[in-house]
């Protein structure tokens, strides 16, 4: 007669999706077709290993073979409570063992390995699942080699994910919302299935808190002390964890708790640190958010500032990974799920392009833009192949960007209709001086030619990063021929939409800010707030400054500011006020005092700043007294004076326009 659990077995069979690896590989062991008998499954709390025994066990019974299934939290781990668990079982000749919860048994895993499993019959089966890998010991032996199988159970994929909600009874319209929070995590969709049944589904995880509180303690083993809670924070806000961020975030225990982060079973030991699986890091952040929203805004702002430094000091390889970090931390922005999906393995990298993909990339952007951006896609290619990045997936380009520099005069630039409207406008608006430039992302696309593809955003996202963090820019601008797709992700970034051209039958449509205005700490500032709250919108006017001064207007400023350097009142209405020297008249006047002390460093410098200092610094009463102080002629004090004047200035206005500065 049936009894409940065979009806059990009966939904379970019916009810089971994916892990066709895992069945493939316990029916070859079953059948006697693989050597290897013992299949040794592991993955984090929640992703169905204890789904994958029980239905094991029914595959088992099925096929005819007596099996037992252990649950190992609920077993003595001593060899004599093993012994009696598997006798109290009763199953007979060539038994199939599934040993659940291994990671409760690890006291006991050398004498399993060593003295019980030898002993099983021939034909007999293991499958052991825990969180952890198996220890070194079953694969650096020669014999068991042979005999183990290591499987590590990941998230379901979109089929199978769409194959759990069906047979849960879930609607059709409600499945894709569902998989948007799930994302594979058998334990989630799950849950997130019952409440679709039973209610609504929630728009985002932070709106279930029991279902969080579920994963949780499904997935999470408790943090032994506040640094290891705070440091699975980290770990849930960033790309990548590495212990120099934990030291900023918790000190002295950083080793402590990389150590233990790195032995998680739902975290990835990558090349540059380490990652959460994509909904354990959802999860995570969910969770410290809701019990602890103050050290959680004291965490992000931690994290921001220190990507952020290291963003505006490093070069290479390191400044794209801190890019990418910076990227990362924009969860509420607008393109947050394209970006997961393209660099959620912290693998994908963006690579200057090579010669022979140039060609290439020209042809999709003549398909899909049009002739005439691709000639001038090659002419661009011609003149500056610097300018194009690449991330490449496979043997192909998964996506492509390209930034031009201007102005340049190069032919190109003259015959671009797109460039020569950007250049037009900001000659109308806000002339550049000499030595500045602006940067424009004139072509984006991913690996279909559209530039709403998750890798055209993973390459636009990361190469602006870098070049608006890495050099001074007057103007930074972006060309988009998708402006429906991209238009929110600009009002995200405080850039406004300037202009737009038609050309190639296709309506490309800019986008910029002016750097002289709204500067990139300022910005990043403003950034820091909306990666958190997801506002959107022009900046807030007290965080702009005044429009760039023309240079004879900051010459005329400067040469107004130095008598005044001891008059702070009359220092608060002076033009340099809003430029690179300072926002109020303690700040312009303290720059000043610094770029004169700074002369001394300059071949003959001494004398420069001797002369300025005591005209203006430390004044004498008048100049024929600074003159008898320095002890020098009054027309040589006066030609000393305006050459330290004239080199002061020249370098106050390098540093205005981003130039580099070099002495005689």
């Amino acid at each position: 007669m049936a009894n409940l659990g065979d009806v059990m077995d009966d939904v379970r069979w019916q009810g089971f999706v994916g892990r066709a690896a895992q069945v493939a590989a316990f029916d070859d062991a079953l059948a006697g077709r693989s050597e290897r008998r013992v299949l040794f499954v592991h993955g984090p709390g929640g992703v169905g290993k204890t789904t994958l025994l029980l239905y094991l066990r029914s595959r088992a019974r099925r096929a005819g073979r007596r099996a037992v299934y252990l649950d190992g939290s609920a077993l003595d781990p001593s060899p004599e409570g093993f012994v009696h668990a598997v006798q109290s079982a009763d199953t007979g000749t060539a038994p199939v063992l599934l040993v659940d919860g291994y990671e409760h048994l690890a006291p006991i895993d050398g004498w399993l390995r060593r003295d019980l499993i030898p002993t099983l019959p021939a034909d007999g089966v293991v499958v052991v699942a825990g969180r952890d890998a198996p220890a070194p010991a079953w694969r650096a032996d020669l014999g068991w080699r042979g005999l183990v199988a290591v499987h590590c159970l990941g998230n379901l994929d979109e089929a199978d994910s769409t194959a759990l909600l069906e047979r849960a009874g879930v609607a059709a319209p409600d499945r894709e919302a569902i998989m948007r929070l799930g994302r594979g995590h058998p334990l989630a969709l799950a849950l997130l299935a019952d409440a679709a049944l039973t209610g609504t589904v929630p728009k985002t995880l932070a709106d279930a808190p029991d279902l969080i509180s579920a994963l949780i303690a499904s997935m999470v083993h408790d943090a032994p002390t506040d640094a290891h809670l705070v440091g699975l924070g980290t770990c849930a806000k960033v790309l990548l964890t590495t212990e120099d961020l934990l030291r900023r975030t918790v000190g002295d225990d950083a080793p402590r708790v990389w150590e233990w982060l790195r032995d998680r079973p739902f975290v990835t030991v990558r090349p540059h640190g380490l990652t959460p699986h994509d909904l354990t890091r959802a999860v995570l952040e969910a969770e410290f958010e809701r019990r602890f929203p103050d050290r959680y805004r004291d965490l992000h702002r931690i994290i921001h500032d220190y990507v952020v430094t290291g963003l505006l000091t490093s070069s290479g390889t390191h400044r794209q990974l801190l890019a990418q970090q910076l990227a990362q931390l924009h969860r509420e922005g607008p393109f947050s799920a394209q970006f997961r999906a393209v660099a959620t393995d912290g693998t994908v990298a963006l690579a200057r392009a090579r010669p022979e993909e140039l060609p290439g990339a020209a042809e999709l952007i003549g398909t899909h833009v049009g002739p005439r951006s691709a000639e001038l896609a090659h002419g661009w290619f011609t003149e500056r192949p610097a300018g194009a990045s690449v991330v490449r997936v496979g043997d192909g380009i998964g996506g492509f960007v390209y930034h031009a520099r201007c102005p340049s005069g190069s032919l190109t630039e003259n015959q671009d209709p797109v460039i020569r409207a950007i250049l037009d406008h900001v000659a109308r608006t806000a002339p550049l001086r000499p030595g500045e430039q602006i940067d424009v992302s004139r072509f984006m696309f991913g690996h279909d030619g559209e530039q709403s593809d998750a890798y055209a955003v993973f390459a636009g996202s990361i190469s602006s990063i870098i070049e608006w963090c890495g050099r001074p820019l007057a103007w930074a601008f972006i060309v988009s021929v998708e402006p429906s797709f991209w238009g929110p992700f600009f009002d995200y970034l405080a850039f406004r939409e300037i202009l737009e051209v038609t050309f190639d039958g296709r309506r490309h449509v800019v986008y910029g800010n002016d750097w002289r205005r709204f500067g990139v700490h300022a910005w990043l500032e403003l950034m820091q707030e909306r990666e958190q709250s997801g506002g959107t919108g022009p900046p807030p006017d007290c965080m702009q400054q005044p429009a760039p001064l023309s240079r004879d207007t900051f010459d005329a400023a400067v040469r107004a500011a130095l008598p005044n350097l001891c008059r702070p009142d009359r220092l608060a209405a002076s033009r340099l006020v809003g430029t690179h020297l300072g926002t109020d008249a303690a700040a312009v006047r303290t720059a000043l005092r610094t770029a004169v002390d700074e002369l001394a460093g300059l071949p003959r410098g001494d004398r420069l700043r001797a002369v300025l200092h005591r005209t203006y610094v430390s004044p004498a009463p008048t100049q024929e007294a600074a003159a008898e102080v320095l002890g020098l002629p009054f027309s040589t004090y006066r030609r000393h004076l305006a050459k330290a004047v004239d080199e002061l200035t020249e370098r106050l206005w390098a540093g205005e326009t981003g130039q580099e500065t070099t002495g005689d």
